[in-house]
Parts: C-alpha cells; structure tokens; sequence
C-alpha cells in the first residue's frame, strides 16, 4: 500500500480469504472486494435459498460500505454476477429491498457458477467523503 490507499476492514463481513482486501480506500473512492453469501463468522446460512445467498452477499458489501463511513447512497457502481439467468428477478427484488432509494450503477452478470458452488457474488465501488 501507499499513503493515497488505505484498507477498509470489518467484522461485519467475512475477513478476505486470500491475498486481498475486504475494500480499499483510494481518497474519497471506495473499492468493495467481490462479496460471497458468507456471514461474518462464517457459520452456515440459515437460508440458503438464491434470496437468501442476494441478501447475505449484499449485506457484506453494505457493511463494508458503512466501515469507511459510507451508506448504500453512495454507493456509485454495483457488478452482480448471478448463477443462472433466471435468478435475474429474484436478485432484483432483494437488492431493490436493501438498497432502498439508492439506484447505483449496476451490471449484473449471467454465470455458469461461482466458487465453493454459491450463487451470488456482489462488488461495488462507493463514493464517501470529499
């Protein structure tokens, strides 16, 4: 790291698991690892239902947003990649759930599967600060 690049790490979301971080702050710029429907302690999900793996993967990049002193609003650009095209609907409902009134940028990616077999993996880039 330099001193324009800071980590950004919390207990609210699981801790990086190879070599790389929860998020990094580049000034006012947040950069939010890819995040797994992993919880925190990662202890198994009550639900793992396609809703269920959106809405844990989604609340760690939101924790990670809120640990460098963000919110979802700001939140500039979100990269969902979802296995199978037909969870598109389902991931639209969570995430319109929990981000509310926040509408960042958005791409949502179409795959053929994501590590350890889960079924959502989320990342975003924030702007929080001056």
């Amino acid at each position: 790291m330099n001193d324009r690049i800071s980590p950004v790490a919390t207990a609210k979301a699981p801790a990086a698991a190879g070599h790389y971080s929860q998020g990094l702050r580049a000034g006012a710029t947040l950069y939010v690892s890819g995040q797994l429907p992993i919880s925190a302690d990662k202890s198994p999900l009550e639900d793992m239902s396609f809703a269920g793996q959106a809405r844990q993967a989604v609340a760690n990049m939101l924790a990670i947003v809120e640990a460098a002193g963000g919110s979802s609003a700001d939140l500039c650009r979100v990269t969902a990649y979802i296995v199978g095209v037909e969870n598109w609907p389902e991931f639209n409902r969570v995430y319109a759930e929990m981000l509310g009134d926040a509408k960042p940028a958005r791409t949502v990616v179409p795959v053929a599967e994501l590590h350890y077999g889960y079924l959502v993996e989320v990342d975003g880039i924030a702007l929080i600060g001056d």
